[in-house]
């Protein structure tokens, strides 16, 4: 280990910048997040730096460098683009016995910026000790999406309950086995998930029953997006790699499923059109016996659970039980198909509104055919984008009401299979033909179905290519 990585406090404590330009900004800012006191030396400034000394959060001396300029100085920058100066900063610092830092001229440093990955009070800082300070951003950008933002409000909590948990555990052992359960289960989720007040009654609980943590398990419930794995939030992934059974849907694509963590137990409770694997109502038990159980429950839905994904029922079934959860918003099919597919749902000149609607067949009265009900005339609205999930089965239903309602048979629309996928088709027309183009074409769900004038921008903005595009 070439550097000794430490931690200084520099609240309230004078630090010396030499430089006024862009980079002497970066890392004024820096010593500005440590509370530190920063005078900036300087023949002129960044206008970020000016901004800075408006608002009197800086110190500003409008002079070329001189040695006496240190004195008193708790850490010192270099930060000008002449390397004469920066030499002198750092022979005159290292005299003083005061730390220095010359930027990109590691020679001259007693010590380096490292990049840093921001949750306070957690703070991770990567060096490379000056020779890859590039290759130190990149392994900071990996841990930025490892790490939630949300663990430093995890670190204020678990300080506020340090003496408590003092108190209630004798040893250190005791103590250690205490926090690695709380910061890896549902109270830790709880504050990931923004219920903090929860999490201190969660916390608390705990402290007068520590068994109670030992079989109270909790519910995710994520949204897996529209099929492409790369549109995944952090907070999904995470969650994906962290329960222990993973209840499923159909419409998750298999890209998607591959991410759940390996040894998670997998019960699929997947619904086609008149079949389903299990019904609402018991898919809303089992998320209860499972959590009661002791597990982490991972409920994972195509698109976004909120939007034609029954989410509202299952999170009243495990409120009802008081079973923790939390929910992960997903890129519903509307928004990640049609982007893919390259159709705007909302443009200047064709579509200022877009709707949303199921388009499933209903049961008719015996000997008649089945019908889809909906709204038609709110459809038929000019200027507007119509999306229709789950509508492929009812599609030449809805073209015939649609056009029967006033909208004009020209008017564009397409059918988007498995979209964001590499198996993504797409099959366009008009409001007159498209039911038996599609038929021709074979459409097998998920479909999404899209309407308006924004699909004739298609053939202009088509941008995703997958091998099976027709």
């Amino acid at each position: 280990m070439e550097a000794l990585p430490i931690f200084i406090k520099l609240q309230g404590r004078r630090c010396v910048v030499i430089g006024g330009g862009e980079v002497a900004a970066r890392k004024v800012n820096m010593l500005l997040k440590a509370e530190a006191q920063v005078e900036v030396i300087a023949p002129e400034l960044h206008h970020e730096l000016a901004d800075l000394l408006a608002a009197g959060r800086i110190h500003y001396r409008i002079a070329e460098f001189e040695p006496g300029q240190l004195a008193g100085a708790c850490l010192v920058i270099a930060a000008t683009d002449d390397e004469a100066v920066n030499e002198a900063v750092s022979t005159q610092a290292k005299a003083l016995n005061i730390p220095v830092n010359v930027v990109d001229a590691p020679a001259l440093c007693t010590f380096t910026m490292p990049s840093i990955v921001d949750r306070s009070p957690v703070v991770i800082a990567i060096s490379s000790s000056g020779s890859a300070p590039v290759l130190a951003r990149m392994i900071r950008a990996r841990l930025e999406t490892l790490i939630p933002a949300s663990y430093g409000r995890l670190a204020s909590l678990a300080a506020d309950f340090r003496d408590a948990v003092k108190r209630r555990y004798a040893t250190t052992q005791q103590r250690r086995m205490f926090w690695e359960r709380t910061l890896a289960g549902p109270v830790a989720e709880m504050v990931f998930s923004g219920q903090e007040d929860s999490a201190r009654k969660s916390l608390a609980a705990l402290l007068e029953n520590p068994a109670e943590d030992m079989v109270q398990g909790e519910v995710y419930l994520v949204g897996g997006g529209p099929g492409d794995p790369d549109l995944l939030t952090f907070r999904a992934l995470r969650l994906m790699q962290q329960a222990d059974v993973c209840v499923y849907d159909k419409l998750v694509s298999k890209e998607v499923m591959e991410l759940v963590r390996r040894d998670a137990e997998l019960i699929y409770v997947g619904k086609a059109r008149d079949r389903h694997t299990l019904p609402q109502d018991e898919i809303n038990q089992l998320l209860v016996r499972l959590a009661k159980s002791g597990k982490r429950v991972l409920r994972l839905k195509g698109g976004d659970p909120f939007i034609f994904g029954r989410g509202g029922e299952e999170i009243e079934t495990l409120m009802e039980h008081c079973v923790p959860f939390q929910v992960v918003p997903g890129i519903t099919a509307a928004n990640g198909v049609s982007t893919y597919a390259g159709i705007p749902l909302t443009h200047r000149d064709h579509a200022q509104s877009c709707i949303f609607t199921t388009g499933h067949l209903k049961a008719a009265a015996e000997g008649a055919p089945n019908v889809v009900e909906l709204d038609w005339p709110a459809l038929v609205r000019p200027n507007q984008t119509v999306v229709i999930y789950m509508g492929l089965v009812g599609l030449p239903e809805i073209c015939r009401q649609l056009v029967a309602h006033g909208m004009p048979a020209g008017t564009p629309a397409a059918v988007v299979q498995q979209g964001t996928t590499q198996r993504q088709r797409v099959v366009s027309a008009d409001l007159a033909t498209l039911a038996q183009k599609v038929e021709a074409a074979q459409l097998k769900p998920p479909c999404l179905i899209i309407i308006g004038g924004v699909v004739a921008l298609r053939e202009k903005l088509a941008w995703f290519r997958p091998e099976s595009s027709v």
